[in-house]
């Protein structure tokens, strides 16, 4: 999700292809933006692709709002816009022309020239609150439509980390539309349990008190919303003149309780449960590439698939169930003839030898449940490895349904992909393809926690990682395999036996083979090699649990 910063532009963008075919919505919306805003120079673009990087944007040199198409509908037939009722069908990109005309009429002023970029995006930051504010002071039926659109503003992405400016971040992106009368307290309770919890009470209390000082700013201010912005950095613990730059997530932390909250509150707002928006978001970013292939899995695949789901049943039914034993005093379950036997044995000044109670032996612990991630490197390096994982994800994804047991398979290079999501039993196999990179490893390991709770679970957990150690990003890999390390996951790292070729390394902090502490390393002579060490490292951790 774009930075709040993309919803002001300078500049002239490129005229979207398709904004042809959302001439319509365009001419209709164009003619209802001055009752928005009170302003009559203003024109309004629809179309697919629109406001660049944003769902909506307000060029000021322009006079013109972008709105992104594909928030309002798939076809623009859906509706007619020059209707009053057409706002009712499509609330989500009515809701943005709504938050582009808060801009136009109320974001009067500019970052003035050398401004800290660090200023500026606070400042933007405050702008979002302060603008809807303003419009919905000025026309009180507008709350409704930017209610819609706070969750289409934001993303999980906007607390990427628990640290002070993330959830700093978080707190004027939405605890600050609470002072601006655009969502609820109740809304935002869990999003301000967690802030709280990031940043305390007393500096919470301080950055309250700076937003609703931009509350009350004039629309042209610009001198004050700087002011504020710096107040704001200091609050934080951040000079503005010595870290002029807006700080980036650290790459080698997981996500935590701000990105969790959002995602709860999104969740909500979106009508779903926070599984199934979290789901969706997966889908929606990591969803295999259109163009890779896909087959029908072979005999010898399916024969693989029930081989090694008996291993594993068999692994992890290793553990004798609880036996039964007679017992003459309670706990356990009353058996009814021997009872009856007790008591006549009792009535004929007998020593009752009946034992009336049946107990269960003390039952062992609970079988282990497997989950395994399998990570496969998609560089190019690595491309022969691709077509035999890519039938190994099936087969991985077909035993563990069998043998109650959960995986998943996820390629990391130029961006990550879910091959296999958990619990899914694929019809066929879908191969991978390669690329020319390793830069988003650090994000599949994050996926694969985030889809097996790899930190958190009870359960016996297994990173497993196909990939000749050629990355982009070394520390931030380390520092997360370090992290599962000590949750308890155990972390395997397969190396391909052939050695990558100098001329192959692409930048000096890449190396051939870099072996990761606090793992288990091992050497593979081919792929399949690969496939056996992560199924036999599988059913020896099942047989040890």
């Amino acid at each position: 999700m774009s930075h709040p910063s993309s919803h002001l532009q300078q500049g002239a963008p490129p005229k979207p292809a398709g904004a042809s075919d959302w001439h319509d919505w365009s001419a209709a919306w164009t003619k209802h933006v001055p009752l928005l805003t009170g302003r009559t120079d203003l024109t309004v673009l629809v179309a697919p692709g629109a406001a660049g990087t944003a769902p909506e944007c307000f060029y000021p040199d322009l006079n013109r709002i972008e709105v992104d198409a594909t928030y309002i509908a798939e076809r623009p037939d859906v509706t007619d816009p020059a209707k009053a009722r057409h706002k009712r069908l499509v609330p989500t990109g009515y809701g943005l022309l709504v938050h582009g005309a808060a801009h136009a009429a109320h974001s009067r002023w500019s970052t003035p020239p050398g401004t800290p970029p660090i200023l500026a995006a606070v400042a933007d930051m405050l702008e979002e609150s302060r603008a809807e504010g303003r419009q919905r002071g000025r026309r009180r039926g507008d709350r409704r439509w930017l209610r819609h659109v706070v969750k289409t503003l934001l993303d999980p992405d906007d607390a990427a980390v628990d640290d002070l400016w993330h959830a700093g971040q978080l707190a004027a992106l939405l605890l600050a539309r609470v002072d601006a009368r655009i969502v609820t307290s109740k809304d935002v309770r869990p999003v301000r349990a967690a802030v709280t919890g990031v940043l305390g009470r007393a500096r919470l209390r301080q950055l309250r008190d700076i937003w609703r000082e931009a509350h009350i700013c004039e629309d042209t201010d610009a001198d004050t919303m700087i002011t504020l912005a710096r107040r704001w950095c200091q609050v934080l613990g951040i000079d503005p003149d010595q870290q002029c730059d807006v700080p980036e997530p650290d790459a080698g932390l997981f996500s935590g309780r701000l990105a969790a909250a959002l995602v709860d509150y999104l969740a909500v707002a979106a009508g779903v449960t926070p599984a199934e928006y979290a789901a969706a978001l997966l889908a929606h970013r990591h969803s295999p590439p259109s163009e890779w292939d896909r087959r029908d899995p072979t005999e010898q695949e399916h024969r693989a698939a029930r081989d090694l789901a008996n291993r594993l049943r068999q692994a992890r039914n290793q553990h004798p169930e609880p036996g039964r034993r007679p017992s003459a005093i309670p706990p356990g379950r009353l058996r009814t003839r021997q009872a009856i036997a007790a008591e006549a044995q009792t009535a004929a000044g007998q020593l009752p030898t009946a034992a009336p109670w049946q107990q269960r032996a003390q039952l062992p612990p609970e079988k282990p449940r497997l989950h395994l991630a399998v990570l496969v490197d998609l560089s190019g390096s690595m491309d022969r490895y691709t077509e035999t994982m890519s039938s190994a994800a099936w087969i991985f994804a077909h035993a563990a349904r069998r043998a109650d047991a959960t995986t998943t398979t996820i390629g990391f290079g130029d961006r990550t992909t879910v091959l296999v999501p958990p619990r899914a039993r694929p019809n066929q196999v879908l191969t991978m393809r390669t690329g020319l990179a390793t830069a988003t490893f650090p994000e599949a390991v994050k996926v694969a926690d985030q889809l097996l709770d790899l930190r958190h679970g009870r359960t016996l957990r297994m990173l497993a990682v196909v990939s000749d150690g050629c990355l982009d990003d070394i520390p931030a890999g380390q520092q997360l395999v370090t992290t599962l390390h000590r949750a308890g996951c155990a972390v395997l790292w397969l190396h391909p036996a052939d050695p990558l070729a100098d001329s192959e390394l692409t930048g000096p902090d890449q190396m051939w083979r870099h072996t990761f502490t606090q793992t288990t390393s091992l050497t593979v002579a081919d792929p399949v090699a690969a496939v056996a060490a992560i199924a036999d490292a599988a059913v020896a951790a099942l047989t040890q649990a």
